[in-house]
């Protein structure tokens, strides 16, 4: 299993999304092609309702903590209740482009 499907994987049963986009951009970076290494994460649940957004960065920290110990490199991550999903359209910045060597 790819840590990308893992990482899909553990954040669906926990958060139950209306919306889960786990992006691999590790091809965006200075990386070996194949590469697993920087990711970004789109979650929109329920349970985000009433808690802060750092709350919410650390109940995904706690869920994917063994892959960031020594897998992922990078890890962004965009965790939205369904209200503020609707008031942003559906849509979020893009990344900001690498600069490869």
């Amino acid at each position: 299993m790819t840590v990308q499907e893992i990482l899909k994987q553990k954040l669906e049963k926990h958060f139950q999304p209306l919306v889960l986009k786990v992006i691999n951009e590790s091809s965006n970076h200075n990386v070996p092609d194949g590469s697993e290494s920087h990711f970004r994460v789109i979650l929109v649940s329920e349970k985000f309702k009433g808690v802060s957004v750092v709350k919410r960065h650390q109940m995904i920290y706690k869920v994917v903590s063994e892959q960031l110990k020594d897998k992922i490199h990078a890890f962004s991550q965009h965790t939205l209740t369904p209200e503020e999903w609707v008031q942003k359209g559906g849509e979020l910045p893009l990344s900001p482009p690498c600069a490869k060597k």
